[in-house]
């Protein structure tokens, strides 16, 4: 079991910076790949990065590839994004999630566990 809980969301201009954290309780985090999903109204969920449990692997989405860092701190059960030269189509809630089992990184089903969500709202 996983609880994670999302942090750092907020009004930001277009090309600013944030970093968003995901806290993790339980004591299988160090062996769940954990991803970052994006949802704005009307429209499904989005992957935005991911990164494996073992080797670190990480993967992104085209749409912010080269602005953003997926990274964890196993030691603090903490998963961290770090956006760069955002864009007001970044605008959305950001959901961290825990994945087990089958299924690729890229796709919502695989993930068992999710956030609430923080807002990240990019003005132009």
């Amino acid at each position: 079991q996983v609880q994670l809980v999302e942090s750092g969301g907020g009004l930001v201009q277009a090309g600013d910076s944030l970093r968003l954290s995901c806290a993790a309780s339980g004591r299988t985090f160090s062996r769940n790949a954990m991803g970052w999903f994006r949802q704005t109204p009307g429209k499904e969920r989005e992957f935005v990065a991911a990164i494996t449990s073992g080797t670190y692997t990480t993967y992104y989405a085209d749409s912010v590839k080269g602005r953003t860092t997926i990274s964890r701190d196993n030691a603090k059960n903490t998963v961290y994004l770090q956006m760069n030269s955002l864009k007001p189509e970044d605008t959305a809630v950001y959901y961290c999630a825990a994945k087990e089992g089958i299924g690729r990184l890229e796709a919502s089903w695989a993930y068992g566990y999710w956030g609430q969500g923080t807002q990240v709202t990019v003005s132009s």
